[in-house]
């Protein structure tokens, strides 16, 4: 709570607003929620927003404005510059002839006032808007200002540019040539826009008359502004350069790394390129440590469910498998599995390909077939490293799936991945791999499958009654939601008019008992064990999801989208 909060609850207590008690409740939230003291009356229903601000702007002669349906001509709108406009939170309004009127959210900041009578030479006055319509009109008449994809290629001259040459690591850094420098610009505004965007993954792919970029953000993809097709072999250079990549060789796949800064964020770019008929196909998944979700209920477990999951992690030997297809979260779940037991009396060893995040008080050793270290040599050496717990980053073949076997059974606890599309195949997969069904009974202690779903964006989230056509899509599932309330999102600016920020999993969690090891030894199919699973209580995906949108935490559209062949 600042010293600004606690003058604003003087004006609104002294203007008849808030009562004491009122102000009171609104300072003690403040302090523990780190939050403004106006977000908190107005969240609280205590006093509308847009009378907090009347009474706020009333006590320095402002007025207030509402920018929804304003139209603000071109002209007010160029005396401001688009990066001026967003370092300071501003939007002008109107102008006459000696003075700009200009909507800022806090009437106390008499500081961005004098700060823009300086910046651009003229009398400059403020009126009083609410915050999240200023951050709307921004987007809205600024969104194509400033240091932008789309700006940069149209600065681009047109002809032909230079290919990059020898480069170092730091976007747009480094001694570069005047040909270089538009496409060493452009290459670090694509990256810096995705990761702006809370992209995952950036695609640069060729194709017969353009050179897609496209994001992907909370797992669906979308496309943005695309340079030419004549730029399209001095940008994939440019990325191979940066990721250590031969630029010569074309005709082969090849994998490389950026490690880069990113508006105070240090990130890894794992780069992956593929020949194709009209170029090299890039995609660079963004590996950012700071969003990593490492705590256990920001997986997106409910409390029972967490119950399980902890008792089983916490277990001393024996192999849990999280399965599902790529994408859905896998490696995500292990690692807050590894963090969660992570110990100062436990050795905990992991093999992956590659290793996606640096984890301190951890033995994290990388993959390289190409000089022999596969999963299974990796496997045999750790083993005398005397863990105990061993992270495997997938089950692939044969022998690494006995040594995983094997370790398991000599008491360490182990946690692997597999690729099948619910938590009893996994069982199967293992048997089909060529691991026998009584080491499959004996070593396995539970087998979680799981698919990310978006999470709802909390700016923008309303109710609305589901519709015939969901209902019908929901099948014997649809009589608990004909008259339940639901959520979506109605899009907003936070959330880029999706109505969906961030991801969470959903979970099929298949625990291993007498019962079942007595199928798994009569090598019974998979739908035979899905149904004693099913028996012994465990909730498919798309249960576990529809009990998320009851909760308003994701919308029936994401859980029928990911759990389609679910027929449960």
């Amino acid at each position: 709570m600042t010293a600004n909060d606690e003058y604003i609850l003087e004006i609104l207590e002294s203007v008849g607003l808030i009562n004491r008690d009122q102000a009171s409740q609104a300072r003690t939230a403040a302090q523990q929620e780190d939050k403004g003291v106006i977000d908190i009356l107005a969240r609280s229903g205590v006093v509308a927003r847009m009378d907090i601000l009347k009474a706020l702007a009333g006590q320095f002669g402002m007025d207030t404005i509402s920018l929804t349906g304003l139209d603000i001509p071109q002209e007010v709108l160029d005396m401001v510059p688009g990066e001026v406009a967003r370092r300071y939170k501003i939007v002008p309004v109107f102008r006459n002839e000696s003075t700009l009127t200009v909507a800022l959210s806090d009437p106390l900041d008499v500081e961005t006032l004098d700060s823009l009578r300086y910046i651009l030479k003229c009398n400059v006055e403020g009126v009083v808007a609410p915050a999240d319509e200023i951050e709307i009109a921004l987007t809205h008449y600024y969104a194509h200002s400033g240091a932008t994809v789309e700006s940069m290629l149209e600065e681009i001259t047109e002809g032909t540019v230079a290919m990059p040459t020898g480069l170092g690591q730091d976007l747009a850094d480094g001694e570069v040539t005047e040909a270089d420098a538009p496409i060493i610009k452009l290459v670090s505004l694509i990256i810096i826009e995705a990761v702006k965007s809370r992209a995952s993954d950036i695609h640069l792919e060729p194709l017969p008359k353009k050179f897609r970029v496209r994001y992907r953000v909370d797992g669906v993809m979308s496309e943005v502004e695309s340079p030419p097709k004549r730029l399209q072999s001095a940008i994939i250079s440019r990325v191979k350069i940066m990721a250590n990549m031969s630029i010569a060789e074309k005709r082969l796949p090849q994998d490389g790394r950026i490690q880069i800064n990113v508006m105070g964020r240090d990130l890894d770019l794992r780069v992956s390129s593929i020949p194709s008929n009209h170029g090299e196909s890039i995609v660079m998944r963004i590996l950012d440590k700071q969003s990593l979700m490492l705590g256990l209920p920001k997986l997106g477990f409910f409390s029972d469910d967490q119950q399980t999951f902890e008792r089983l992690i916490g277990l001393p030997d024996g192999i849990l498998l999280v399965t599902g297809p790529t994408g859905s979260g896998k490696t995500t779940t292990l690692y807050a599995c590894i963090n969660y037991i992570n110990r100062p009396d436990r050795k905990i060893i992991t093999v992956e390909e590659p290793v996606e995040y640096q984890m301190s008080g951890i033995n994290q050793v990388q993959v390289r077939t190409d000089i022999g270290l596969t999963f299974a040599a990796a496997l045999r050496s750790i083993l005398r490293q005397a863990p105990n717990i061993i992270m495997i980053g997938e089950i692939r073949d044969f022998e690494t799936a006995e040594i995983a076997v094997n370790a398991s059974l000599t008491g360490h606890l182990v946690f692997s991945t597999l690729h099948t599309n619910d938590a009893p195949s996994a069982i199967i997969r293992l048997i089909d791999i060529g691991v026998k069904p009584f080491l499959v009974a004996s070593s396995t202690r539970a087998i979680i499958a799981q698919r990310l779903v978006r999470r709802i964006c909390e700016k923008c989230k309303e109710e609305y009654k589901a519709s015939d056509a969901e209902l019908r899509l929901l099948g014997p599932a649809a009589q608990q939601f004909s008259q339940a309330q639901l959520y979506r999102g109605k899009g907003c600016n936070d959330c880029s008019l999706t109505g969906y920020r961030s991801r969470m999993g959903i979970f099929e969690m298949f625990t291993i008992n007498d019962e079942v090891r007595h199928l798994i030894y009569e090598r019974v199919s998979a739908t035979e064990l899905r149904s004693k699973a099913r028996s012994l209580g465990m909730r498919t995906l798309r249960e576990d999801g529809l009990r998320k949108v009851i909760a308003g935490a994701t919308t029936l559209q994401e859980v029928l989208r990911v759990t389609m062949g679910d027929v449960d």
